[in-house]
């Protein structure tokens, strides 16, 4: 074994580590730069938990940050020891630390019921459009604003111990570097943050009892932050120093984008679709407010223009959904008996994958089966106890036929989404004051032709889907760039064309 250890040839370094962590799962992805190519190696992927603690839906911290190192010392047992470490995950969520670095109470998880009711209470506090002059952002109810105004009425005491507000990717880092460091692109989809300045924005902390001491002065992507704690080296088996990329996961995903016939609409495409485009400056009017547009901070100031969009969530619902029911026999109904016309499509026993979704969506087009319409964004799809029981009340409840079997509840989603792609798409236009010739869609939901074809056809645009690792690749950016592996950040992207498969789909 010891000659084996000896003859091992040298781990590889110069290379970079992106760990990518959404709301479902998380995974640590090698990248580097071969023969001008980028060249990418999956080496862990981990589920992403909530848990419930105290009344509330919560996210696993403790498992995140024990996944995220084993994952970089499985980096070193793939023959890799990356030079910098870069993390990215979803927005708006937060812990809070005390003077002892300590967690102050939970990670309460966005999709957690807390903020029903925070709307009239922003409200009352300041005017829904002057807040948006200032933040620019589009009105949910989980930004993080509503979370704090949840927190002050649950738990002030909360506050009143706090010493330190982060980010969960700034968590994450600070648990790797011992660095408090609150990055640009995730500070912004707080509504905290101004969109002019890209500074919090102490008018809005002050009205809303927000305690600006919480809050260090935001930090952009490209900084490094510096080596990781001696003991996670010790744990990871290499020396590493952590690089800052857009932790916003849309905001890496974002800047893989490589923009094929541009003016083009960039789509990132996941558990939530966030359609829109890149821009110079935050657009702040009050025709954006209404058409609920926001401005998300981007890589080196640049603003992400969009519209969040439910996105994948309701079909990752529906798998989910159906997978539980294929272990569940009882006399239970989804609506009015059709658990067992739904169990039946499946049969008991089969673990239903996204082919058999798309699948069955194909299958009821080709029948002609004529989709029924959902507004995707409505509140109701957020986090409902069964996802296939709101589709098809949403149906009934406007008067058009209800799902009756799994096409015909896939053809629903998938038309209510390129619908709602082709509404955002037209309010780009008119705010832009120009028509768009491309849809240029990255990450994982890129490999769903269905999607991709009816998107083409309902918006009328060519669509051109990939790279499927958008976030992982635009955290990877960074840290290229950061390290002068690449000039400036048009060479990366023209790099990602080059070196990943972009399909492009014709409209009928």
């Amino acid at each position: 074994m010891a000659q084996n250890a000896q003859s091992a040839p040298p781990a590889r370094t110069d290379c970079y580590a992106a760990v990518d962590i959404g709301a479902s799962s998380g995974r640590v992805v090698v990248g580097f730069v071969e023969d001008g190519l980028i060249r990418l190696e999956e080496v862990h992927r981990f589920d992403n938990r909530q848990v419930r603690r105290d009344g509330h839906d919560c996210w696993d911290i403790e498992l995140l940050h024990k996944e995220l190192v084993r994952g970089l010392a499985r980096c070193k047992e793939a023959g890799f020891a990356p030079k910098t470490v870069g993390i990215d995950t979803w927005g708006v969520d937060f812990v809070l630390l005390d003077a002892d670095d300590n967690l102050v109470g939970d990670a309460v998880a966005y999709r957690d019921g807390r903020t029903a009711g925070m709307y009239e209470v922003a409200d009352a506090i300041m005017a829904p459009e002057e807040l948006y002059r200032r933040v620019g952002l589009q009105r949910q109810p989980f930004n993080t604003i509503y979370q704090l105004l949840a927190l002050q009425r649950e738990h002030p005491e909360q506050l009143e111990a706090a010493d330190t507000f982060l980010m969960i990717p700034d968590y994450l880092n600070f648990l790797l570097t011992g660095v408090k460091a609150v990055e640009y692109t995730n500070a912004s989809t707080t509504g905290l943050l101004n969109a002019e300045t890209g500074a919090w924005d102490e008018a809005v902390m002050e009205a809303f009892s927000i305690p600006r001491r919480l809050f260090r002065n935001v930090t952009h992507a490209g900084a490094s932050l510096g080596p990781v704690r001696p003991e996670v080296a010790r744990a990871i088996g290499y020396e590493t120093r952590v690089v800052l990329p857009a932790t916003h996961d849309t905001g890496s995903a974002y800047l893989a984008v490589p923009a094929c016939e541009p003016p083009a609409v960039f789509l990132s495409s996941g558990t939530w679709s966030l359609l829109g485009v890149e821009n110079r400056s935050p657009i702040c009017a009050d025709a954006a407010y209404r058409a609920n547009f926001t401005n998300e901070g981007g890589y080196h100031f640049r603003y992400r223009f969009l519209k969040n969009i439910m996105g994948l969530w309701m079909i990752q619902s529906i798998r989910r959904e159906l997978n539980g029911i294929t272990y569940v026999v009882d006399e239970k109904a989804i609506r009015k008996g059709r658990l067992h016309q739904y169990m039946r499509v499946e049969g008991l026993g089969h673990e239903v994958d996204f082919g058999d979704l798309i699948k069955a969506a194909d299958e009821a087009e080709a029948a002609g089966v004529a989709a029924s319409i959902v507004n995707v964004n409505d509140d109701r799809f957020l986090a409902p106890d069964s996802m296939i029981e709101e589709i098809c009340a949403a149906c009934d409840e406007s008067g058009q036929p209800v799902p009756e079997t799994l096409g015909e509840l896939m053809l629903c989603v998938y038309e209510s989404l390129a619908r709602c792609y082709r509404d955002a798409i037209e309010g780009l236009t008119a705010l832009a004051g120009h028509d768009y010739a491309s849809i240029n869609i990255v990450g994982g939901g890129c490999r769903d032709d269905h999607l991709n074809r009816r998107t083409a056809e309902v918006c009328g645009l060519p669509v051109y889907a990939g790279p499927v690792e958008g976030t992982a690749l635009g955290n990877l950016a960074v840290q290229m760039l950061a390290d002068g592996a690449f000039p400036h950040l048009k060479a990366v992207r023209a790099a990602i064309a080059e070196s990943f498969d972009v399909v492009k789909v014709e409209p009928k």
